[in-house]
């Protein structure tokens, strides 16, 4: 029994080693803001909010990550339009990569959309779209591993796909905040574990 204890002590703390912070809630260190759009540390939250050119932004990671399992708490106020993206590269504010919709009620949060692309590849079924907490802290939870992502939103599984090109993708995780003004969300726990 002392072994079985030992063993399963030694097993999570790998799996907690193995576990990094992507926000260290005191600024945007190992962050690249792309765009005007205003990304900013508050109370230890990140936020993000329109700015005045109501365009479309982006902060990013400045490491790759290939496979790898991303848990991100998010709490949208004002609108709170904006989205995860997976093995992304951005110039300006052109991203070519993978977006998990992160939206309003009624906008298919947790779908899979490729920007410059192919645009929406899956949607999650609408009555999932009561997992959401509009106001209210949500949990997004993403899985890439080769060709297949999965996303859940707080526990409930929303998508899961095979697609070769996503499987060939290379690049950052992203945020987006959406172009049209009057959007803010705040972000927390950003825990990224790569497989």
């Amino acid at each position: 029994m002392k072994k079985l204890l030992l063993l399963a002590t030694l097993l999570f703390a790998i799996s907690l080693s193995a576990q990094k912070s992507l926000f260290n809630g005191e600024n945007l260190d190992g962050w690249t803001i792309y765009g005007t759009e205003k990304w900013y540390v508050e109370d230890g939250l990140l936020v993000c909010e329109s700015g005045p050119d109501k365009g479309y932004g982006y902060l990013g990671t400045n490491d790759h990550y290939k496979n790898f399992e991303l848990s991100v708490d998010f709490k949208q106020e004002a609108n709170g339009n904006s989205g995860i993206f997976i093995r992304s590269t951005i110039d300006g504010t052109k991203i070519s990569g993978w977006q998990v919709e992160v939206a309003p009620p009624g906008n298919d949060s947790g779908g899979v959309y490729e920007s410059y692309g192919r645009g929406w590849l899956i949607k999650p079924d609408p009555e999932k779209d009561k997992a959401l907490k509009m106001g209210e802290w949500n949990t997004m939870k993403i899985r890439v591993n080769g060709d297949t992502i999965t996303s859940w939103l707080n526990g409930t599984e929303m998508i899961t796909l095979t697609d070769e090109k996503i499987g060939a993708g290379e690049g950052s995780v992203a945020l987006q905040i959406h172009d049209g003004g009057g959007i803010k969300v705040r972000w927390r726990n950003l825990q990224i574990t790569e497989l």
